[in-house]
């Protein structure tokens, strides 16, 4: 697999992969941590959600300019390692405001002082990961450059052999971001069933919504009343019901925050490697300012207008991608909730759902990596711009699926289902889905990121001018930033309308990007050629 590759993608690959494990276990589980510890509404747990992720992406620029201007990348990346840790540490606290009459503190207690330390949290992760996450991608870029450099000298035939590399040497540096991501969703929910379980307590995901709503107004439906008998196991002493629903809620949150010290060392781990092994990554100060040459005024002006082209190049697929992560990215919102709402969860909680995109990611990488070569051993080699079109026409594919199912099962908006006790939904013939639904989906999501997300890494250090590696790296960061930003629009819709109407809103934003960057293919395949 690494034959022909820089010896340094391994070591990255690695100390990228500890770090995405440590984020991939408080990203599994966020939006519905907020909503079910603090009693926030989807919509209100989503905007936070998507503000967080929007951050991460923004102070990837930083962390671009930062990097670009000190030229220390390796300095900025441990910085970022580092700052990520205390941010894991801070929400591995169990902190829960209570009254004196023991209820969870948003109702009646100082709950949003702890919000604002959970937000507080949530920002040094972000700040931590945008000093780190573009710069290590900036340095396989760079490790690129040199591999292609070096072959330059040998031919056209071994320049272009090294050129063919940068795409599949990507997808590899991607694979073990999945290796984390695959395992990670399976740690808060194995330690939060375990909590339970130590407090004679079953997992059911509607409950802790149930308890906030009567802790609220003290409400107890016919729906509150099922759910907490199946809940209750032999040896739980039930007094009072504010007082079960109290500790139901903290026990229930408690092991997902055991489980962020997973991802403390996750961090820590990431640092070793990424320490023991820097000198195998370039340094491109040194190299840089050992080349100095003069230019003639024609020379410049052409360089110039170089730089131009690929600058456009690079906004025109910007915009394409702030598209792409807008419908991809629901995997932790509209799709999180989906799984929690209308898919049978009785034995596999709703976030380790979102294994399975890591997962089709390490199955399908190289079978697409293979395609790939065998359609340029024919001659028949895709470009770049070409993939990420094909690519946003499989996320199209995916809501597609979605809306048709959900038309077909008359699913109403996820605020009335959920509303619904068990003989209101036998009358209405609604019917859960089977887990099938979810492997389908994020079957077709996987390969459209597969098409577009490492080989939008990859055209990126294409079309990038030299001295502005970082920042080219953090704008395509950014570009992400901007669709994380409003995927809190998801869980608004998924709410608010018959669910199908929500599928629908992001097949046609996958359908229409993808005729527009049809329509641009040929220019950006003369830009990066």
């Amino acid at each position: 697999m690494f034959k022909g590759h820089p010896k340094g993608l391994l070591a990255a690959a690695l100390s990228n992969m500890g770090e995405r494990f440590g984020y991939y276990i408080m990203n599994a589980v966020l939006l519905l941590f907020l909503v079910s510890k603090f009693g926030l509404p989807d919509g209100t747990a989503g905007v936070i959600y998507s503000v967080f992720y929007c951050g991460i992406y923004v102070l990837s620029l930083v962390g671009g300019i930062i990097a670009d201007r000190t030229q220390n990348y390796n300095r900025t990346i441990q910085t970022g390692l580092i700052i990520m840790a205390l941010g894991y540490v801070a929400l591995a606290i169990p902190l829960f405001s209570k009254t004196e009459t023991g209820m969870i503190a948003d109702h009646g207690g100082q709950w949003w002082s702890i919000l604002v330390f959970t937000c507080f949290a949530l920002l040094l992760i972000a700040f931590g990961n945008g000093l780190f996450k573009g710069n290590l991608q900036a340095i396989v870029g760079k490790m690129y450059d040199e591999l292609e450099a070096e072959a330059a000298k040998n031919g056209e035939e071994a320049l272009r052999i090294a050129k063919d590399k940068r795409d599949s040497g990507f997808q590899i540096f991607y694979v073990f971001i999945n290796v984390g991501g695959l395992i990670a969703p399976f740690v808060a929910p194995l330690l939060r069933e375990w909590w339970l379980n130590v407090h004679n307590f079953i997992y059911n995901a509607d409950m802790p919504a149930l308890c906030h709503q009567f802790l609220a107004n003290g409400e107890m439906t016919v729906k509150f009343t099922e759910t907490m008998a199946d809940v209750i196991r032999e040896g739980y002493t039930m007094t009072d019901t504010s007082k079960f629903c109290s500790e139901y809620i903290e026990t229930f949150n408690t092991g997902i925050h055991f489980s962020f010290f997973a991802s403390v060392a996750a961090m820590l781990i990431s640092l070793i490697i990424f320490i023991t092994t820097k000198k195998r990554f370039p340094q491109p100060a040194k190299k840089e300012q050992a080349n100095v040459v003069s230019y003639t005024p024609e020379e410049k002006l052409a360089m110039a207008k170089e730089i131009k082209q690929r600058l456009y190049a690079l906004f025109a697929v910007l915009g394409i991608a702030i598209f792409f992560w807008l419908s991809f990215h629901q995997n932790g919102q509209s799709l999180s909730v989906f799984a929690r709402d209308f898919v049978k969860t009785d034995s596999v909680a709703p976030e380790i759902w979102q294994a399975l995109n890591p997962g089709f990611v390490i199955i399908l990488t190289p079978i697409i990596m293979w395609i790939f070569a065998a359609l340029n051993k024919k001659g028949k080699s895709i470009s770049t711009p070409r993939k990420i079109a094909i690519g946003m026409f499989i996320a199209g594919l995916a809501y597609l699926f979605l809306m048709i199912f959900s038309l077909i099962n008359n699913y109403p908006s996820g605020t009335e289902f959920r509303a619904m006790d068990a003989s209101t939904m036998n009358s209405l013939g609604l019917v859960k889905a089977g887990p099938w639904v979810l492997l389908v989906t994020y079957f077709f999501l996987t390969v459209a990121e597969l098409f577009i997300s490492p080989l939008g890494l990859s055209f990126v250090s294409k079309v990038a001018p030299r001295h502005m590696v970082g920042l080219c790296q953090g704008l395509w960061l950014g570009a992400t930033a901007i669709g994380n930003l409003f995927i809190f629009i998801g869980p608004i819709m998924y709410n608010a309308w018959p669910i199908w109407q929500c599928w629908a809103v992001f097949f046609a934003i996958c359908l229409i990007s993808m005729g527009v960057m049809l329509g641009m293919v040929k220019w950006l395949e003369r830009v990066t050629a």
